[in-house]
C-alpha cells in the first residue's frame, strides 16, 4: 500500500525517451543532466553530470569545486549523499516497466574516505520483472579520481504500480 503518498506517474518512460533523444548528440548529456536538474532541483543542486544511463546501471561525474566542498578542504557529506541518491534513483526509474512508480523510502550511506577531485558515481541494479508492488533495494558506488572509493550507498525503494486514473 502506498500509505496515502501520492506520487506523478512513472518517470521510467520520459527519462529513456529524453536520455535516447539527447546522449546522442555532442553537449545532450549536459543538456539532460542540467533537464534533469530543473525536473528535480534539490539534486540539481550539485551539478552532477550523468555519463551512462541504461536500464539498470547509472554513472554519473561530479567535479570538485568550492560551491560543494566543505570546511574540511573535501567534497560535503550532503553533496556526496546527493550524488549517491541521483545515480541510484536513476539507475532504478529507468529501469521500472512502464506504468510503474517508486517512492525512495530509506537511504544510507558510508563515508569511507575524503572526497577530493572529481568523481564517479556508480550503481548497476535488477531490472523489476514487472510492476508488483514491492520493496527494492540499490547500491551504489562513489570513487575518486584514483579509482578508490570514497562512499557506498544503499537506497530502499518502494515500488508499484501507478494507480489508475
Amino acid at each position: 500500500m502506498w500509505r496515502g503518498v501520492v506520487t506523478r506517474q512513472s518517470t521510467g518512460p520520459g527519462l529513456r525517451l529524453w536520455w535516447g533523444r539527447l546522449a546522442e548528440y555532442p553537449g545532450g548529456k549536459w543538456l539532460f543532466s542540467r533537464l534533469l536538474g530543473h525536473y528535480a532541483p534539490y539534486s540539481g543542486s550539485i551539478g552532477a553530470d550523468i555519463r551512462v544511463l541504461e536500464p539498470g546501471f547509472c554513472q554519473a561525474t561530479l567535479r570538485d569545486r568550492h560551491r560543494v566542498r566543505n570546511h574540511l578542504h573535501s567534497i560535503h557529506a550532503m553533496a556526496l549523499t546527493n550524488l549517491g541518491e541521483l545515480v541510484t534513483g536513476l539507475a532504478l526509474m529507468n529501469s521500472l516497466p512502464d506504468n510503474t512508480r517508486g517512492i525512495l523510502t530509506g537511504f544510507s550511506i558510508d563515508y569511507l574516505k575524503k572526497a577530493r577531485g572529481r568523481l564517479l558515481a556508480e550503481c548497476r541494479c535488477t531490472v523489476p520483472a514487472d510492476n508488483a508492488e514491492q520493496p527494492f533495494r540499490v547500491d551504489g558506488a562513489i570513487r575518486d579520481s584514483a579509482g578508490e572509493v570514497v562512499a557506498t550507498v544503499q537506497a530502499r525503494w518502494l515500488i508499484g504500480p501507478e494507480p489508475v486514473a
